[in-house]
């Protein structure tokens, strides 16, 4: 029964990269339209459980690498345009009624594409894939922290600001590259009283998370499960470092990604994954999906995955539910509207669904 109810259960996404998410069947047809030859194979369901598999190798730099062939095929405005409707109505169909989905623009440019000619792919994508649904769904640019051209992808973002995107990030290789390499970009979004979220806390510890929020301004952390490493003590009587108290007493969200991570080798599966302990200390923890395609999921997925692990309940995805909506990058009357017209009434009725059926 619980399937059943997590499927139909209203689910907030912050954390969702586009070349992530392509559809296999997406990434072999563009390929063959576009004429890139380099895919591993053309099967479908090879191609499928070769994604997933090169994204079990336990280390965030491998797992990278899988994302050269889907970019590779998102060189052409209809191509990007493409997989952006087709995230759209994938999010949709998978319940979910507010999205924020990521996507580096400098990465799509090798079929000669401005930046500006990519993002606006993104948006008329999004916007076709979610017409008619329940679906909210906005964008964030990311820069590449191990490039040069964050300022400008913060540029672009602020200048789109009314067009549907809601927020910039920087994404990569997080050992080696801090966020305050990037900090002329950081300054320039906050003085233009835009929003920020930054990849740290997931390959590194806590000195990644303590700049992106102390130099950068950073409002949500991009995995940010490191914080971990600020607490001590036995279960129960756990302290919290200083950094860690920030975290919680600021209510700075955590955009946790429980697959993603035991594919990048942060923990060794769900059960050991430390939002059950974030949760229980009641941090602002939200769930994401990260990387639908080399992680093989889904929201419901990961949903049922908690349930199976931790035990949690439709309360315990509520109040997850709420979290991200309540850190969402959208407009505060747009986040009310959206709780109380959609989350809450909703999963009041599979409560009392689920009531039904245990008496």
């Amino acid at each position: 029964m619980i399937r059943g109810l997590i499927e139909r259960a209203p689910k907030v996404l912050l954390h969702d990269h586009l070349d992530g998410g392509v559809r296999p069947s997406s990434v072999v047809e563009l390929a063959a339209e576009y004429g890139y030859d380099r895919l591993p194979t053309t099967d479908i369901g090879e191609l499928s459980t070769w994604f997933n598999r090169g994204a079990k190798r336990n280390d965030l730099v491998l797992y990278l690498e899988t994302f050269a062939h889907t970019v590779g095929v998102m060189q052409q405005r209809d191509a990007v345009e493409r997989v952006a409707f087709e995230c759209a109505e994938d999010l949709a169909n998978d319940g979910v009624v507010y999205a924020e989905v990521r996507f580096a623009p400098e990465l799509h440019m090798e079929g000669g594409l401005e930046l500006q000619e990519v993002l606006d792919a993104v948006l008329a994508g999004f916007e076709r894939g979610s017409n008619g649904t329940d679906l909210t769904i906005y964008t964030i640019c990311s820069a590449m922290r191990t490039a040069a051209h964050s300022r400008e992808i913060a540029e672009l973002a602020v200048a789109n600001r009314d067009r549907g995107v809601v927020g910039f990030d920087i994404a990569g290789a997080e050992a080696g590259y801090p966020p305050s390499r990037h900090l002329d970009a950081f300054q320039y979004v906050m003085r233009e009283n835009f929003h920020s979220t930054i990849h740290a806390g997931e390959a590194f510890g806590l000195p990644s998370i303590w700049e992106a929020l102390q130099y950068c301004g950073a409002a949500r952390l991009g995995h940010g499960v490191r914080v971990v490493d600020d607490i001590t003590g036995p279960e129960g009587d756990e302290q919290l470092g200083r950094l860690a108290s920030y975290v919680r007493d600021r209510r700075i969200c955590l955009e946790l990604c429980p697959t993603s991570n035991v594919n990048t080798g942060v923990c060794a599966s769900i059960a050991d994954h430390p939002i059950g302990l974030l949760r229980r200390l009641r941090f602002r923890v939200t769930l994401n999906t990260d990387n639908r395609l080399m992680s093989d999921t889904s929201m419901t997925r990961e949903m049922l995955q908690l349930h199976d692990a931790f035990g949690w309940d439709l309360a315990d995805l509520e109040w997850l539910t709420i979290n991200a909506m309540k850190s969402a990058f959208a407009p505060f009357p747009e986040r009310l509207k959206i709780i109380n017209g959609f989350i809450k009434p909703r999963y009041a009725l599979l409560n009392a669904e689920a009531s039904m059926g245990a008496g």
